[in-house]
């Protein structure tokens, strides 16, 4: 092996046994950083990361059933039997997403996740405590963001439910439709209601057009789950600790913020306005990418190219459909494909469902953070979903790391 301080890309290809493809896909999903050499002519990877690589692979190879390729995006972990990703699509309890998603609200996916009856969600008991209360906290928390909001709510609430630690069957369906009409009503700054959140975030909103609203319930069933990404695993670690709902969903909410995360969002409405105001698109995305082409962590750029649907995701396939058919007239919706479309051109890269959130936010002029709202009001039907599966198994999830530190000094013979 190379001994070096750094690798050429054949020689980290070779340490590691993989094609030269594939370790550029390693780079791309921030598994390896790359830097120039000298002239600027050609990537240099550090030894010492490409051989820690090397190992963890090694190590996955002797883990046997219980470790896959690397490039899967992660090792499976745990079982589940709530949601499948595969082939290009996306399964909720066996069933395809996609295609549910044409007629079922949030609450009848929340119903399929949580294996119950639609009208035991809907007719779940109003919050046990005083609408005065919530209303009070909404007037002080009313001048923050969507997510700082429910980030104080939540915890809040939670103070207020007497049966919040309570395990039964029927306590837990309470406190569920509990902790996701709150965390709705926090979002969108309105009472908790039993109304289908696709139509209380339409009337915050001000969408009045129906097939705008339907835009929105469907965007909402899209979101609901993804197997496990980091903060459904952050839901599932807290859950097994023995905590409630409302704990483990706060948890959940805060890693979902993140800008590789939900919080990407963000970044992608940025993106689609400052495409807006380039004079020239081409030269604009020519400079994006040329800042994140190198050593980048993560996709090509915001809101393309999810690593686990290589040929385009399907939920922002959908949403963008959609959105195409109940544009105004006068919205920035083709400026936005066009961006899509230089894009795919330029790097192959698909849009995500982040991009179509974020394109839902902007071409129907919804507030700010709308997007990240649809995605977190749609996600915690799934959170849940996993801490119900966690507490039913009972264990505690507790990984070990592996040490790559230094050792202490050998003493003297």
């Amino acid at each position: 092996m190379p001994t070096s301080n750094f690798l050429t890309a054949a020689e980290a290809a070779a340490t590691l046994g993989i094609s030269l493809a594939t370790l550029y896909a390693y780079v791309s999903r921030g598994m390896l950083s790359s830097s120039p050499d000298a002239q600027g002519k050609h990537r240099l990877y550090d030894a010492g990361e490409v051989r820690r690589l090397a190992r963890r692979k090694e190590d996955g190879k002797r883990a046997g059933k219980v470790a896959q390729k690397v490039l899967d995006w992660g090792v499976p972990v745990l079982e589940s039997s709530i949601t499948l990703v595969a082939d290009g699509r996306l399964l909720y309890r066996g069933h395809d997403a996609m295609e549910l998603a044409q007629s079922a609200s949030i609450e009848d996916i929340a119903a399929l996740l949580w294996e119950c009856s639609t009208r035991r969600i809907t007719d779940a008991p109003a919050v046990p405590f005083a609408t005065a209360q919530w209303a009070a906290w909404l007037k002080l928390w009313g001048d923050s963001t969507p997510l700082d909001r429910a980030l104080v709510l939540l915890p809040a609430a939670a103070a207020q439910m007497p049966r919040v630690w309570a395990l039964g069957r029927d306590a837990q369906l309470d406190t569920a439709c509990a902790v996701m009409r709150l965390l709705a009503a926090a979002m969108i700054s309105a009472a908790p209601s039993n109304e289908p959140l696709h139509r209380q975030l339409a009337l915050a909103w001000h969408v009045r057009n129906r097939q705008q609203a339907g835009l929105l319930r469907v965007a909402l069933v899209a979101c609901a789950d993804h197997e496990l990404n980091a903060s459904t695993f952050t839901v599932r670690c807290i859950t097994s600790t023995g905590t409630h709902l409302f704990g483990a969903v706060a948890g959940g909410l805060a890693a979902l913020s993140g800008p590789r995360h939900g919080g990407e969002t963000v970044r992608i409405a940025a993106l689609l306005e400052e495409a807006a105001r380039a004079p020239d698109l081409d030269r604009y995305l020519a400079n994006r990418l040329a800042r994140v082409e190198h050593g980048a962590h993560g996709p090509v750029l915001s809101g393309f190219g999810h690593p686990l649907y290589p040929d385009g995701d399907p939920r922002a396939r959908l949403l963008l459909t959609m959105l195409a058919d109940c544009a105004p007239v006068r919205s920035p919706f083709a400026e936005v494909m066009e961006l899509a479309r230089t894009v795919r051109d330029t790097t192959g890269a698909e849009p995500t469902v982040d991009f179509a959130l974020a394109a839902i936010e902007r071409v129907l002029a919804l507030p700010a953070g709308s997007a990240f709202t649809l995605f977190a009001v749609g996600r915690v039907v799934g959170w849940i979903a996993h801490a119900m599966e966690q507490t039913r198994d009972g264990r505690l999830i507790r990984p070990r790391a592996r040490y790559i530190g230094e050792y202490e000094a050998a003493g003297p013979n």
